[in-house]
């Protein structure tokens, strides 16, 4: 890539920035859009303008975010959300004061050397895809056994103790934040009085799988125990509720495929036969599923939260393989078709599925290897020599430049996390938000993986396939000089990531095309206007490997490159502030963890600090600079680090400290309705409706009359 190149990708990012914020200072302003920009502040009852007009300043947006304090993002999106931006706070902090040092410092030097003039090759590196004017900023400038090299080894210290520090404070941070939601007294949360029980044994001959759960944990805890609740095998019920819904929901004027052939029926009396039908197979299924399809797993219930931790932290059997106990997750987060699977079987399908994913990454190196080298200008002429005249054209040449090897890094990436949900699940984990930090731990191990391997050392292995041919042992070489030049791809793919994925994060345009679409050809029903319009959560399962990603990449070359660092604060400062506005206006949390993702995220950040010790000391080594070896005692202190991380804080969150659980409740908690709860909706008999939504309805029809007068 050529400096103009540069230039051009960046520029182009920053007006698409530019413009994607005056639409949205636009379109959110508008009373039929307000389901789109402003649906988290409409559930939960408020002004979507927060008592300004719809002529309020358009940057107004931006002052909100920044005076914003944690409570109200801990009021409107949860705890898991508030610990979400601990992390890109931190992050900003690493990043920002390690520019402070490395900037003034590391830049000079670089840019007063003479290593590529002098080299022989240096022909041969700016045609290998770099850019000379930035190779002059990097350690590639950087004589061998130079003593400048001195302040590239304490750089990779102070980048070390940094983040350290930060890290140290914030978890901290996390776990008083954790604790402080736990200890609310305002609220009952009936997770804290239940446990989830698995792997329950075969009941003795006359009992039913209730008695035995209930006769077990009653002779355990006589006082405190309250009741139980089996888990069923409720599928075909669920379906049967699924037709009832329809049934009652969608209104047409003929019996036949799609309302649009058949016989022409009055719809009030056609649907109430049919609604009557369908609630008395409902009804029935009710009884068989509660009277026969009882599994191996159960929630078990108590009179206080202490009982309930305690419990949830004890063992219950001396056979590990019975009776395996747990604290309960929400009830919105239990995955039911996972309880019943057994304990050994969890075991195996955990160490068949890292098999798969560690295939899957290999596997899937290939094509990422493979596109990382072809899409290069150069290459992409070999292999389609038929473009050749349309890429001769400056500016066609150019964009491709700019923009062809991002593109495609960003769309394999993209075709992943459905795929690393779907295998989580499978390992039996029981709640969703558990699901979701396994898949985030495989989708950020994969892009690491892939973007280093099949990008950096792949695109290397490439380029220099015929030095390697004639000597096979200069491979370490080859790979050490290699990262310099990728630096400059790297410094393009975050840009274009804070810019234009940001961009369209804030302005929300496709979910605005697509809500409109929606509601003017298919949405019938009010159910289905909500469902066009709801927005759903941040997606930490692939939100958090993206910004892993990311700071993984600015870790490994902000000493090689100490400009990506501003890269960094950009990307992480930016996403601060734009999720800031979209978490307390858009989002609506789909579980509450009370920040269980933080020890992930932290060993996470770990590992890429990790990462980045071993490029650094196999750079200098490849730099013939012998004083490499002193980075050797700063990789076990950050193992040192983790561990002593791990033993302090880990087990707070693993469980509920009996000092947070005592702590009593201004109101006494009504057992009956913690117990109905965790009833699966097509078994109970309690389904009330959905006041918040209708009020959240009724409020949207409001705004959408005023867009339309």
């Amino acid at each position: 890539m050529e400096f103009e190149s540069f230039l051009v990708s960046l520029g182009t990012s920053a007006v698409i920035f530019v413009v994607l914020m005056l639409l949205f200072t636009w379109l959110s302003r508008r009373p039929g859009n307000v389901s789109v920009y402003y649906p988290n502040r409409i559930l939960k009852g408020m002004d979507p303008w927060e008592g300004s007009s719809l002529t309020r300043n358009p940057f107004a947006w931006i002052r909100e975010a920044f005076t914003s304090t944690e409570q109200d993002v801990v009021k409107l999106s949860g705890v898991d959300t508030a610990v979400y931006f601990v992390f890109l706070s931190t992050v900003l902090g690493i990043f920002a004061l390690s520019a402070l040092l490395l900037l003034p410092t590391l830049l000079p030097l670089s840019a007063t050397d003479n290593s590529l003039k002098t080299s022989r090759n240096v022909t041969d590196t700016t045609s290998n895809g770099t850019f000379s004017q930035l190779d002059n900023l990097s350690m590639a400038n950087i004589t061998r056994r130079s003593s400048r090299l001195w302040a590239f080894l304490g750089a990779v210290y102070w980048v070390s103790l940094v983040t350290y520090f930060m890290l140290w404070k914030a978890y901290k941070h996390v776990a008083a934040l954790r604790a402080e939601a736990l200890m609310s007294s305002e609220e009952v949360l009936p997770e804290q009085y239940a446990i989830l029980v698995r792997d329950i044994p075969s009941p003795p001959n006359g009992e039913t799988q209730k008695e035995f759960v209930d006769s077990y944990f009653r002779e355990i805890y006589p006082e405190t125990f309250y009741r139980s609740l089996v888990v069923t095998e409720n599928s075909k019920l669920a379906r049967a509720e699924a037709v009832f819904a329809a049934t009652s929901n969608r209104p047409m004027n003929k019996t036949g495929l799609l309302g649009l052939v058949g016989e022409r029926v009055d719809s009030i009396d056609y649907y109430t036969k049919l609604i009557n039908e369908s609630v008395a197979k409902l009804e029935a299924e009710q009884r068989t599923v509660l009277a026969e399809k009882q599994q191996t797993a159960a929630v078990v219930f108590f009179t206080d939260r202490v009982t309930a931790a305690l419990a949830a932290q004890s063992l219950h059997c001396q056979m590990v393989d019975k009776w395996t106990v747990t604290e309960a997750p929400e009830p919105r987060q239990l995955i039911w078709e996972n309880l019943k699977i057994k304990f050994f079987s969890r075991i195996v399908r955990q160490y068949l599925i890292y098999f798969l994913v560690a295939i899957t990454i290999l596997f899937y190196m290939i094509p990422i290897a493979f596109v990382s080298a072809i899409t290069t200008l150069g290459n992409l002429q070999k292999a389609l020599p038929f473009i050749k005249p349309i890429v001769e054209i400056a500016f066609i040449r150019t964009i491709l430049q700019s923009y062809l090897p991002q593109i495609a890094l960003i769309v394999f990436l993209a075709m992943l996390p459905k795929f690393l949900m779907f295998l989580s699940k499978s390992e039996g984990i029981p709640s969703q938000s558990h699901a979701i930090r396994a898949a985030s731990g495989k989708y950020f191990y994969f892009s690491v993986l892939n973007v280093f391997i099949g990008v950096t050392l792949a695109g290397s292995l490439f380029d220099n396939l015929k030095a390697l041919e004639k000597k096979p042992n200069s491979i370490v070489t080859v790979l050490a000089t290699s990262l310099p030049k990728n630096a400059t791809f790297f410094l393009t793919y975050v840009a274009l990531k804070f810019f234009v994925g940001y961009g369209l994060e804030l302005s929300r345009i496709i979910p605005l095309i697509i809500f409109h679409l929606k509601k003017k050809y298919l949405c019938k029903t009010e159910a289905e206007v909500k469902e066009a319009w709801y927005p759903g959560d941040l997606s930490y399962a692939t939100r958090v490997p993206s910004d892993m990603l990311i700071l993984t990449i600015t870790f490994c070359y902000s000493v090689i490159a100490p400009l990506i660092l501003v890269f960094g604060v950009i990307y992480f400062g930016l996403g601060w502030l734009i999720l800031r506005n979209q978490a307390l206006k858009v989002y609506v949390p789909s579980y509450e963890s009370y920040g269980r993702m933080w020890p992930h995220i932290h060993t996470r950040i770990l590992a890429a600090l990790f990462l980045f010790q071993l490029v650094m000391f196999g750079y200098l080594g490849a730099k013939l600079f012998v004083w490499a070896t002193l980075l050797v005692p700063l990789i076990f202190i950050s193992l040192i680090f983790g561990y002593v991380c791990r033993q302090k804080f880990y087990k707070g969150f693993e469980h509920t400290a009996l000092e947070v659980a005592c702590r009593g409740l201004k109101q006494r908690p009504d057992l009956e309705e913690v117990f109905r709860a965790y009833i699966p909706h097509s078994l109970s008999t309690h389904k009330g409706d959905d006041h918040q939504f209708k009020g959240a309805m009724s409020r949207y029809q409001d705004y959408a009359a005023i867009s339309a007068a």
